[in-house]
């Protein structure tokens, strides 16, 4: 298992490495935030902010790059903020990547809003090394913004909601690890972009 994750990084490094990835803790917040505003502006919305309402927590990946000719990689970093009670906590960070073989050849570029339904899931991703299609019990379910992807997510631990554009059909989730930035995680994440960031979650209704 840990062999497997080290390979998924590896492949993940050569995606990150390219344009658009928020290096730093405070610009990776304020595209976070970002992302949040887009996920108001959809149709699905409505579905997205009833779920969110009783979410145990949200993990939002700015910018996924997926692309690659024959090996595929694909990676981005993200921001886990958990609910407490009726507010949001302090943001940390958690890098999502995977890593494929086979003919395929193209760019995309996505934003996700991962809304984790249950306790389970949760923990499972703050455990550390948690594989998307691969812990057990756990289901992953898309949020789209036509009537039935948004009545059959209701039943996932967690839902995701993407936003993206460019040669690949769609972006495939299952086999993705998500694993924690013990770098930006090791101080604590305050300033103007985390307040922010999570002043906007506090405004879903």
């Amino acid at each position: 298992m840990k062999t497997r994750f080290a390979a998924l990084a590896a492949a993940a490094a050569i995606v990150i490495a390219m344009p658009a990835q928020a290096a730093e803790k405070g610009e990776l917040l304020h595209d976070a935030n970002v992302t949040v505003n887009h996920l108001k502006s959809d149709p699905a919305f409505a579905t997205a902010a009833r779920m969110m309402r009783d979410a145990r927590a949200v993990y939002i990946v700015p910018h996924l790059v997926k692309g690659g000719f024959v090996f595929g990689a694909e990676g981005g970093s993200g921001v886990l903020v958990r609910r407490n009670g009726a507010t949001w906590g302090e943001p940390k960070f958690y890098d999502m990547a995977s890593a494929s073989f086979g003919f395929q050849a193209g760019l995309q570029k996505a934003e996700l809003v991962f809304i984790i339904n249950s306790q389970r899931a949760l923990d499972g991703i703050q455990a550390g090394n948690f594989k998307i299609g691969g812990q057990a019990g756990i289901t992953v379910a898309t949020l789209s913004s036509g009537a039935e992807g948004a009545t059959t997510a209701r039943g996932g631990d967690m839902v995701v909601w993407s936003s993206g554009t460019g040669l690949f059909g769609g972006v495939a989730f299952n086999g993705s690890a998500i694993m924690p930035d013990k770098d930006k995680n090791a101080s604590p994440t305050m300033g103007p972009e985390a307040a922010a960031l999570r002043a906007n979650l506090a405004t879903v209704r």
